[in-house]
């Protein structure tokens, strides 16, 4: 059957493609977690601090608080002695003032007690009876953390947008805030399609493949910080497409691997291009480049190659930044090998990370789902570009 010329963008480039599967995703609003569910959100809305850290003037050792014009001779050959007068601990601080002369022991994290400027760690310090230390090296002031040194209160120390890491997660913490403003999780119905993919596990017969795609892209759904609601699987025909894709009422968007290629079977095309809504349809990229977003019933969908490699870097590199709201992060790398180049594609090569170049991997076909595993990095290759041994070329590491 002779299709009449689309009415939608062919062969769109990978930022257009990204650029178009972001602007049909809704706004997913903010919600309020507590700090023990907040690794791997991201922040909706700037923190800042609600105290200093330190919270006061402090010791980074264990040793002595002393004035550091009272130490400036000490030496192992000329040690200087000072008189204990207390001590000070995280917790528990030194009350008095310290004297010309005198010094207090303190722990790490101590603050600081009035009167001193400088720290001599216990290392350098000889007990000289009960009340008197000895030391072989001056007090410094080096050794001193200074109230809000980290950070003041009222700063604003995490953006919006960051992604809640456990560094960003502790840091939260010692910023005051029990709980976080979040980007709401994205809703993302997934859906598997192909009479030739089974469950793993079952009894595999000739042409068949076990279902890879649903795992991985679930796993990577799930990574992104998304709410996976699972279709499972339909087979080619379309009414059965049209029952299980009834099942995604409450999902943001639908993300589906297999039928949108050029085949005779590829159903999941034909039902956005027929009865549906279609954006675009293919990309000029390698591998992945049968990729298609649309519409059905004012619900995004957006169909990934049934490739297993071609699906899974196509998520890489349009789906996720779209999803996440955060850019695809590339490094430039020499390159250790050449790189094939395509005359009208931006081409994603398999690599693998040598002696801090980059390789092309032997086996690029879209069905060696291994590379994927094997390999530690796309390299980035654009349209008509060549990248010889020795260039220096654009990175995804994965």
């Amino acid at each position: 059957m002779t299709r009449p010329p689309p009415d939608f963008p062919m062969f769109v480039s990978v930022q257009e493609a990204r650029d178009m599967l972001a602007a049909l995703l809704p706004d997913p609003g903010q919600e309020d977690v507590p700090l023990s569910q907040a690794r791997g959100r991201t922040l909706a809305a700037p923190l800042a601090a609600r105290v200093s850290h330190p919270s006061a003037t402090e010791s980074a050792l264990d040793g002595i608080a002393a004035r550091e014009g009272d130490t400036l001779g000490a030496g192992p050959d000329t040690p200087v002695r000072l008189r204990i007068v207390g001590e000070s601990r995280a917790g528990v601080p030194f009350t008095g003032t310290v004297g010309p002369g005198q010094c207090v022991l303190i722990y790490t994290g101590a603050p600081l007690p009035p009167g001193t400027d400088a720290i001599t760690p216990v290392e350098r310090l000889t007990q000289d009876g009960r009340l008197h230390v000895l030391l072989t090296r001056p007090a410094s002031p080096g050794d001193v953390r200074r109230e809000g040194e980290d950070f003041r209160a009222g700063e604003q120390v995490l953006e919006a947008g960051a992604v809640l890491t456990p560094p960003r997660v502790a840091l939260a913490a010692a910023l005051g805030h029990a709980r976080v403003p979040v980007r709401r999780r994205l809703r993302v119905a997934l859906l598997s399609t192909g009479d030739e993919v089974i469950e793993p596990g079952e009894a595999l017969s000739p042409g068949q493949v076990y279902d890879s795609n649903r795992y991985g892209l679930a796993a990577m759904l799930e990574e992104c910080g998304c709410d996976v609601l699972p279709l499972g699987h339909a087979p080619d025909r379309p009414e059965a497409l049209r029952e299980v894709i009834a099942g995604a009422g409450g999902a943001d968007v639908l993300l589906t691997s297999g039928g949108v290629s050029m085949g005779r079977y590829d159903f999941m095309r034909d039902l956005l291009i027929d009865h549906g809504r279609v954006a675009f349809w293919k990309v000029r990229m390698r591998p992945g480049g049968p990729a298609l977003l649309g519409g059905w019933n004012g619900l995004p969908v957006f169909g990934l190659p049934g490739n297993p490699v071609s699906s899974l870097v196509v998520f890489h590199v349009i789906v996720r930044p779209a999803l996440t709201g955060h850019p695809l992060q590339t490094l430039r790398l020499r390159a250790g090998t050449a790189f094939r180049t395509l005359p009208d594609k931006t081409a994603f090569w398999r690599a693998t990370l040598r002696d801090g170049q980059v390789h092309d991997y032997p086996r690029q076909s879209s069905g060696v789902l291994r590379s994927l595993s094997d390999t530690g990095a796309l390299v980035i290759v654009p349209e008509g570009v060549r990248v010889e041994a020795g260039d220096e070329v654009e990175v995804v590491l994965l």
